[in-house]
């Protein structure tokens, strides 16, 4: 029997907060399962495809995984994390950005992988207690300060 080597990848992403068009105090969240088989509410997100910038694929992402169209107000930030996957360490950074809904019903419909199980609309407020992982809980805490 073979043992596969350690090796490691680098992965970029974008996505963000999407203000309600009628209520700036209420943004979208995606649930997903977690490794666990549970599910975690987090910030829409995915990978940049060839010939986006971190402001397209913010936008795609956020309209495939909410339904809701958006157009940036301004970057949030960007944070850092890795993770395995049996031999595989994924060092990814995600680029995170305001967005103000400009049309769209919330729908995970569009969602291309399938990886998405709901989206809600939560009260930037109650992030703190909704997001799963503190990264993105802080990603919020610097939305609301942009917001205030």
């Amino acid at each position: 029997m073979r043992i596969a080597r350690p090796y490691s990848v680098t992965e970029v992403s974008a996505g963000g907060l999407i203000v309600n068009a009628e209520n700036p105090r209420l943004v979208a969240l995606i649930s997903h399962r977690n490794r666990g088989g549970g599910m975690d509410w987090c910030i829409p997100k995915g990978h940049v495809e060839l010939g986006e910038n971190y402001l397209q694929t913010a936008i795609r992402e956020v309209r495939e995984e909410t339904g809701l169209h958006g157009e940036v107000l301004e970057k949030i930030g960007e944070i850092s994390y890795s993770f395995k996957i049996g031999p595989k360490r994924i060092r990814k950074t995600v680029h995170h950005y305001l967005l103000k809904q400009v049309s769209g019903e919330l729908s995970f419909q569009g969602d291309p992988t399938g990886e998405v199980l709901d989206v809600k609309w939560f009260e930037i407020e109650k992030l703190e207690e909704v997001l799963a992982h503190e990264n993105e809980r802080k990603i919020a805490e610097r939305a609301l300060e942009i917001l205030s």
